[in-house]
């Protein structure tokens, strides 16, 4: 099993060629959605701008995605505890050593791997909106 995790608010191409990627990692691809609630957490009040079921049906609908589950806590650490997938992705925008704490240790407790993908430059949603927005 590999798994990854994100708000995923609005699809884009760097979305796609990351979830592709992660997914030619392993068997299959396990995508955990942060819920409304926690991308507020992490986003600020104006986000997401498409509810977590929205955001779920879209994942769902990618030929490299096998599962999608929603999380409503603020870090997806109890769900990589509960499920213990072999390979844990994440994007470029992170190294190990930065990613949280407590997911870091979950996945290491198991034996499980981090695999950092590469960031696909030019593409996120806090941009897109920005140029939504002006």
């Amino acid at each position: 099993m590999v798994f990854t995790n994100g708000c995923f608010d609005i699809l884009h191409v760097g979305h796609v060629n990351y979830l592709e990627e992660a997914g030619r990692l392993g068997d299959y691809l396990v995508v955990a959605v942060n819920s409304d609630a926690s991308v507020r957490q992490l986003k600020g009040p104006n986000r997401p701008v498409h509810d977590h079921h929205s955001r779920a049906r879209v994942l769902a609908g990618l030929a490299c995605v096998d599962h999608v589950v929603i999380f409503g806590t603020k870090r997806v650490t109890p769900l990589l505890r509960r499920l213990k997938p072999e390979i844990y992705a994440k994007g470029g925008d992170y190294k190990v050593e930065t990613l949280d704490r407590g997911e870091r240790e979950a996945v290491e407790s198991y034996g499980g791997t981090i695999r950092i993908l590469p960031v696909w430059k030019g593409h996120s949603t806090t941009a897109t909106l920005r140029r939504l927005a002006s």
